[in-house]
């Protein structure tokens, strides 16, 4: 992934066009203060599907089985 520098003072002033870029052409931005990096703004990955990662450890009729133990809803 390539990356381009930038100055704080020019990310300041040009934030949310430099957002928009990163956005568009998904090339990550470093920013630097007094030439040092202090931070990195890249894209947003999509997050992963969660479709078919669930697994069922009881089977239908296990879960709405009685467990035996006494209690009553309508007492106070």
């Amino acid at each position: 992934m390539s990356r381009r520098t930038i100055k704080a003072s020019q990310f300041k002033a040009e934030c949310l066009g430099l957002l928009d870029e990163v956005a568009q052409t998904g090339q990550e931005l470093v920013i630097t203060k007094r030439g040092r990096p202090v931070a990195k703004v890249g894209p947003v990955e999509d997050a992963p599907s969660l479709r078919g990662s669930v697994r069922f450890l009881v089977s239908d009729e296990e879960l709405i089985a009685p467990l035996g133990e006494a209690w009553h809803a309508d007492t106070e």
